[in-house]
Order: C-alpha cells, then structure tokens, then sequence
C-alpha cells in the first residue's frame, strides 16, 4: 500500500500541515460546564505527538443560551472556556501540530437522556429537529441576525486564540443544516423557500460574517453532509447541478475548504460516475476538500455507537481516489479515538500494530 501522497505536506492561507491526514470532530463530552479540562488539552497533544496533520476539534458551542443540549459539551466562549481552550492550542503547537476548532449550533435538539436541559428552549429556522417532530422555538430576524454575530465571534476568538483554521458544522442535521433541509426549514421569509439554494442562505450570511471577522488570509472550512441522523438516505442535493447551487454561494462567500461527511467514503454521490461527496465538491467550486466516512476500519461509526467493533482495513481504495485527485486531505475519526498514534502506524508501514475500535474508547480520552 502506497501512501505517499497522504503523508505530503499541504498548504492552504494560514494552514501549513505536515501532511494530509485530519482528525475527525468527535464529541467527547469531557469538559464540564463547557470547560476544556487539563485533560482534554492532553487528549489533543497526544495527537498532535501522533503526527496527525491537521487535528479538529470536537463541536464547540457559540454564545448562544440554547446552542447545546449537554452541559459536558465544550463553549467556545466565555473566559475560563477561552483560557481552556488557550491550553489545548498551545499544547498542540508545541507538539508541533496545527489545529481548527469546530463552531457549533446544535439547534433544535432532543432532549439529552441526562435530563437537563438549557435555561431557554432550544432554537432553529421552524422548531423542528426532524421532519414532523418539535422541540424547540422557531428563531425570528433578530435570533437570525444574533447568532451569525456569535459565529463570527468565535471564529474572531479562534484566530485570536493562535488556531490555526477554524470549522464550521454545517453538517448532521444541526443548526445550519437545519436551514438547509426542507424537512426542518419550512419558513416562508428570505430564510426559507422551495429550493436549497435559497434555504442556503443562512449558511451564506455565516460564512461571509466568519470571513468578515478573521479576514482573508484565515482558512476557514465548513463540515456538510447530505445524511442526517433521522434520515441516513437523504439527498438534499439529488443532482450535480442541485449540488452546485447549493455549494458554489458557499464557496464564494469564503470557503476555503469543504469538509464532505458521508458514511463511506467509497460510495458515488450520483448514478453515472464513482465521485464521492467531496469528489463532487472539488468538482464544483475548485475548492480543496476532505473526505470522511469509515476510514481505516471496517464497519462505520454509527454502528459502533451501538455497539459494534471494528478491525483496521485497507487504504487502497482510498489512495486509489487521492491518487486520482479527487480530494486533497482525508479525515479519520474512530482510528485516531483509538490510538493516538495511527498516523505514525501508517508512516512506518506498521499495519500489523493497527488496532481496532471498540464502544469502550467512546467512554475515556485515550492516551496512549
């Protein structure tokens, strides 16, 4: 297995990484009262020792009373979450990795199985977090035009902070693909509409407020998909051209790289070609991009939240389509929950010392 082009350096406005391997956003849950701890600043280190090139963050909430339904869940506002947060950046640099927080809005949400709840009810373009079922208010112009403010914010902190890009999740059914989605957005103002490219412009006002506050020479990525965790089939695009109203508003309102989330990686966006998601949006906008969706394992993600473990598996396929350009960086989520230390595996061609992935890592910050 040739990896040689998944172990070149890549370089993208303030983005310089030794190589093209990212770390997956995974929430872990870890920082009480939204607190990075000592611990979860060591979690990210040990990556970064690890030689993961570009490491994002789990989700980390913006200044909004309702953007998250888990008091464990990290703030990325907020001065002793800053100062957390100040902890994990500098770690990771003096490891000598580089590193991007991921912004986060959960929107509507499902009550968390804890109990609790945020002071005020949870928020997003209809109430809904899933077609049919409320759970929350519907914002109005004024919540609309607070929360781009609060993006922007922490996208400002990010870079203030020393990160080195920042992430947006406009992904999995949370807020900003809430306005994306006709099955939560059923507005009838200039945040609705039939079409995705007009229920897109929530996300457009995000990303030009993001660029707005870090400037030009920032690189800043935004996480999509087309799955939602109520409907694992759904396409919000159903065709390339579909596609291209939907990504190429994004990409010019400041996107610099598109982060594509599907659930394996190998599977085709459209019938008549083998692109996956994040082949289509290089396609597109010209734009970099990441892919993601079981890599490195058997198996995928969602079933290993109920319990299923997986084995390591092969990266030919994938290198056969980084080979073939169809996206420039790869990102790993469960491999790199597991073991810190699976890019050096992969550098050093020691793929029997792979391990696996079982439910229990879900359950601790594993580091070593």
């Amino acid at each position: 297995m040739n990896t040689d082009n998944l172990l070149r350096p890549f370089s993208l406005k303030s983005l310089n990484i030794k190589n093209r391997i990212v770390m997956a956003p995974m929430t872990r849950s870890f920082s009480p009262n939204g607190i990075p701890t000592d611990t979860v600043a060591e979690y990210y280190q040990k990556r970064a020792e690890g030689e993961v090139g570009l490491i994002l963050s789990e989700g980390t909430v913006i200044d909004r009373v309702s953007s998250s339904n888990d008091p464990n869940i990290p703030h990325f506002y907020g001065e002793q979450s800053l100062a957390g947060w100040k902890k994990v950046i500098d770690k990771v640099h003096e490891a000598g990795g580089s590193m991007a927080p991921q912004i986060w809005h959960m929107g509507v949400m499902d009550n968390h199985r804890s109990g609790w709840l945020p002071s005020q009810p949870f928020e997003g373009p209809s109430g809904l977090n899933r077609p049919d079922f409320k759970n929350g208010n519907i914002m109005t112009e004024e919540d609309i035009a607070d929360t781009i403010l609060a993006y922007g914010k922490a996208a400002a902190d990010a870079k203030r902070l020393g990160f080195d890009s920042v992430e947006l999740h406009g992904a999995h059914g949370y807020l900003i693909d809430q306005f994306f989605w006709d099955g939560t957005n059923k507005r009838t103002d200039e945040y609705g509409g039939k079409t995705l490219a007009e229920r897109s412009r929530f996300g457009v006002e995000v990303v030009k407020e993001v660029r707005k506050q870090v400037g030009e020479d920032f690189a800043v990525i935004l996480r999509l998909s087309q799955w939602k965790p109520s409907a694992y089939t759904n396409q919000m695009a159903k065709t390339p051209q579909e596609m291209e109203y939907w990504l190429n508003p994004l990409s010019d309102a400041g996107v610099d790289i598109f982060h594509c989330s599907q659930r394996r990686f190998w599977e085709p966006e459209f019938e008549g070609s083998d692109l996956n998601f994040a082949g289509w949006a290089k396609k597109i906008t010209g734009k970099a991009t990441i892919t993601v969706g079981s890599v490195g394992l058997t198996g995928e993600f969602l079933a290993a939240f109920a319990g299923e473990s997986s084995e390591p598996s092969s990266l030919d396929e994938l290198m056969r389509r980084m080979d073939r350009g169809d996206f420039d960086l790869v990102a790993v989520g469960r491999p790199l929950l597991a073991d810190p230390n699976w890019v050096k595996k992969i550098k050093n061609g020691q793929s029997d010392d792979l391990k696996g992935f079982t439910k229990a890592a879900l359950g601790e910050l594993v580091l070593e």
